[in-house]
């Protein structure tokens, strides 16, 4: 059997982080999935799925992503059945993170979570193309007839 899944959605707030009684860190946090469609003169919906991030996966969630930054989550879908306070049994679903990835870079990521847009490496110079020969009258312009450094 197969049960895999990838989203890529926004995070509605900041993963909170827990430590199980045996000292496991568990992360879950929320992301809002856009679907690819749309129902004609209608906009797109939102899907909110749950997410829970193990061990170490859980730790990097929550240190390195905030709400409204954009994650790719891969993992597995569980359905999860339980009682409620009246006694009224309940089903839930939710996605157990094997991989969480950056959806944007931190750059990117600024408009929405409000992160630092400076940039934590160094600008290379811009490139230049070299000047190309103008073009003839016909909008074609000759080639150089070099073939010295050809491999054959």
């Amino acid at each position: 059997m197969l049960n895999h899944i990838v989203l890529m959605g926004r995070l509605t707030r900041d993963p909170e982080l827990r430590r199980t009684g045996s000292g496991i860190a568990v992360a879950s946090f929320t992301l809002a999935v856009d679907r690819d469609f749309a129902a004609q003169g209608a906009e797109k919906e939102t899907d909110f799925v749950d997410i829970v991030a193990w061990r170490n996966t859980a730790e990097f969630v929550s240190r390195y992503f905030a709400k409204g930054r954009m994650a790719v989550v891969s993992g597995r879908l569980q359905i999860r059945n339980w009682t409620d306070k009246e006694g009224n049994k309940r089903r839930s679903a939710e996605v157990v993170a094997d991989n969480v990835y950056f959806g944007d870079s931190k750059r990117d990521g600024a408009a929405a979570g409000g992160f630092d847009q400076t940039p934590s490496y160094p600008q290379a110079p811009a490139y230049q193309a070299p000047a190309a020969p103008a073009p003839s009258a016909s909008g074609f312009s000759m080639l150089e007839d070099d073939d010295s450094e050809l491999p054959f």
